[in-house]
């Protein structure tokens, strides 16, 4: 192995390093699959690096984004800020239409 190709495997080396810190500190909700994710990069990491670097990049620039959805859940079938109009149940509608 040339010298230069110990350098890189030390980068890559360094950087699944900082992935896995990364993945550590995750809610338990989200840790599972990243760290499923973050093991095949490494199982990857032995056979191909290159490639492996490529999923990594990926991979950290998704740990970057925020958390997609809200952060909570509005009540069932409510719009935060949006009027609430009232239910129109069979009910009602047979009430104004036989007035």
């Amino acid at each position: 192995m040339a010298a230069d190709d110990r350098l890189e495997d030390d980068e890559l080396a360094r950087r699944l390093r900082d992935a896995h810190r990364r993945v550590r500190m995750l809610p338990a909700a989200d840790k599972e699959r990243h760290a499923r994710r973050y093991l095949s990069i490494c199982d990857l990491a032995k056979r191909d690096p290159e490639r492996a670097a490529a999923r990594l990049d990926a991979f950290l620039a998704a740990l970057d984004e925020p958390p997609h959805g809200p952060p909570h859940e509005p009540p069932h079938g409510s719009v935060p800020g949006a009027a609430q109009e009232p239910s129109d149940t069979p009910r009602e509608r047979k009430n104004t239409l036989g007035d």
